[in-house]
C-alpha cells in the first residue's frame, strides 16, 4: 500500500495532532453486542474539545466557531480514511498461517527457486520455513532477470560518494537489492504466523522501521540519495486481531513519509513484482 497523496502533504504538526489525540481517545473501538465488528475512531468536535481541555492547549488550530477549520477537518479526514483503508484493504490481504503455508509451499513447487527459503525459530512441529520471507525471495528472484539481490544481508546498509562512506544506517535490514552498499531498496519482513499473544516484539518491529524511516529521510533531505524502503508484513490474529493500533501506525508511517510502501500478506503476490520491474527499470 502506498501513500494517499491527499495526506503526504501534511508536515509534523499534522502528525503530532493525530497522535496525541489517538493516545488520548485510542486507536480503535472496542467490540460490543451491539458493534461486534468493533472499528477505527473517528473524532468529533466534542472529543477534540474534551481532549485538549484536559490538557490545557487551545483548538484554535482545529475548532472555529463551532465548526472544524480545514487543518482540523483534514485531520478528521484522515483519521476516517485510516480505518476505511485498513478495514477494506489491509484486512482482506493478511493471511493465516494456514494459507501463507499452502501459498509458500504451491509457489516452491511450481518454481524450483534457487533463491535462500530460511526456516523460521520455532520448534518441534512448529518448525517449517519461514513462510512469508520464502515468498518475498521467490517473486523477487522471478522478476530480478540476472542482477544481484543480497537476501539475507549480514551487514548495515551504507550510502556512499565518491568510493566512500557518508551514510550508514543503524540497523540491519532483512533484504537489499541489489546490495547493502548503495541500494535501489530494502525492506523489512515481520512475520508472526505462531505469535499467540500481542508482545513488544511485534511493537518493537513498528518503531524498528520508523527508525529507518527518519535516517533514510535525514540522508535524502542532506545528500539527495533516495532508497525505496519496504516493510513486509503478516499475520492475521496477530495484526487485526491484537494488533490494530499498530495497523494504524504504520498507515501513518506511511504519509509521514517514514517508508515507501507496506505490503500486507497475499499482497506480496500483485505488489512486488510491479516494485521489482520498476527497481530494474532504474538500473
Amino acid at each position: 500500500m502506498k501513500a494517499n497523496s491527499k495526506f503526504k502533504k501534511f508536515d509534523l504538526e499534522f502528525w503530532a495532532n493525530i497522535k496525541l489525540l489517538n493516545q488520548r481517545l485510542g486507536y480503535t473501538i472496542r467490540k460490543t453486542k451491539k458493534n461486534p465488528e468493533g472499528g477505527f475512531v473517528v473524532p468529533s468536535i466534542e472529543d477534540i474539545e474534551n481532549v485538549f481541555s484536559d490538557e490545557g492547549l487551545s483548538t484554535k488550530r482545529l475548532i472555529e466557531n463551532g465548526k472544524f477549520t480545514d487543518f482540523g477537518q483534514s485531520v478528521v479526514d484522515y483519521m476516517e480514511y485510516r480505518g476505511d483503508i485498513l478495514t477494506n484493504q489491509v484486512e482482506p490481504n493478511l493471511m493465516n498461517k494456514d494459507q501463507a503455508k499452502k501459498l509458500f509451499y504451491a509457489m516452491k513447487k511450481a518454481n524450483k527457486p534457487k533463491c535462500p527459503l530460511p526456516m523460521n525459530k520455532q520448534k518441534n512441529e512448529k518448525k517449517d520455513y519461514s513462510f512469508l520471507t520464502g515468498l518475498v525471495n521467490m517473486i523477487i528472484e522471478q522478476n530480478k532477470g540476472d542482477l544481484d539481490c543480497d537476501y539475507d544481508p549480514k551487514e548495515l546498509t551504507a550510502i556512499t560518494k565518491d568510493n566512500f562512506p557518508i551514510r550508514t544506517l543503524s540497523r540491519r535490514v532483512d533484504g537489499a537489492f541489489p546490495s547493502v552498499i548503495d541500494p535501489k531498496a530494502i525492506w523489512e519482513i515481520k512475520e508472526y504466523y505462531y505469535t499467540t499473544t500481542f508482545g513488544s516484539r511485534v511493537a518493537d518491529g513498528v518503531y524498528e522501521t520508523q527508525l529507518d524511516g527518519w535516517e533514510l529521510w535525514e540522508a535524502k533531505q542532506n545528500t539527495g540519495v533516495e532508497i525505496n524502503h519496504y516493510l513486509i508484513v503478516d499475520d492475521y490474529f496477530t495484526w487485526w486481531g491484537m494488533g490494530r493500533s499498530y495497523l494504524c501506525r504504520l498507515i501513518d508511517s506511511i504519509h509521514m513519509g517514514l517508508v515507501t510502501e507496506v505490503i500486507f500478506g497475499k499482497e506480496v503476490l500483485t505488489r512486488l513484482p510491479k516494485l521489482v520491474k520498476g527497481w530494474l527499470a532504474n538500473e
